[in-house]
């Protein structure tokens, strides 16, 4: 064990600092374009169903199909392979946002008209409060899809802990499968935890007494 931390722990940092970097930038891409467009969703009903669609359909295309997709256009590397991830993350945050947006009581939106509220106000101050739990749910599950699809990027040159686990099956090396697969998975655990402190933070203090 101490010869293999001593030969291979330097690189299982940098991997997992790369992994890191990969799920953290598409993640957070899909964050800034999910939340916004699926809040905008919610005033056009009519187009909602359409855009979740296509969404959903993204969200079937094999990831390695994806990726192999992408490099025509960007090459290889970690942008093409951020660009794959940034689109399997949009659908669960694209509708746990719209869900949880649509789910807040229109009574709520009434009192904050009638307290003379603009629209946007309304979405800031009031809806989107209390559409946290839902929307940092979704955000929870791309964190969680985007880390574990991460592995795959190693395909295309992206980097990442993938690296060290497709070394491992290419040279039936088990001790190199375990130490790209362990810190994928602690990193797919930590980031759910924190971002559960977060979710916990960002939600009203009277929607967390309710529960």
């Amino acid at each position: 064990m101490q010869q293999f931390i001593n030969e291979y722990g330097g690189q299982i940092l940098t991997k997992s600092a790369e992994h890191l970097y990969i799920s953290a930038f598409a993640l957070a891409l899909g964050i800034l374009v999910a939340v916004p467009l699926g809040i905008l969703l919610t005033r056009l009903p009519k187009v909602a169903n359409v855009v979740i669609g296509v969404a959903s359909v993204l969200q079937t295309v094999p990831s390695l199909a994806l990726l192999a997709l992408m490099i025509p256009f960007f090459g290889v590397g970690k942008l093409p392979a951020i660009i794959a991830l940034f689109i399997y993350s949009l659908l669960p945050i694209l509708r746990n946002t719209y869900i949880g947006m649509k789910g807040v009581d229109r009574n709520y939106r009434d009192v904050a008209k009638g307290m003379g509220m603009t629209n946007l106000q309304s979405i800031i101050s009031v809806e989107l409060p209390i559409a946290i739990p839902t929307i940092m749910a979704g955000i929870r599950l791309g964190a969680v899809y985007v880390i574990a699809w991460a592995t795959l990027a190693s395909y295309i040159g992206a980097g990442g802990l993938g690296d060290l686990i497709f070394s491992g099956l290419n040279n039936f090396q088990p001790p190199l499968i375990f130490a790209g697969t362990i810190p994928v998975i602690l990193i797919a655990l930590l980031s759910d935890f924190l971002l559960g402190i977060l979710e916990n933070r960002m939600t009203p203090n009277a929607l967390r007494k309710e529960e």
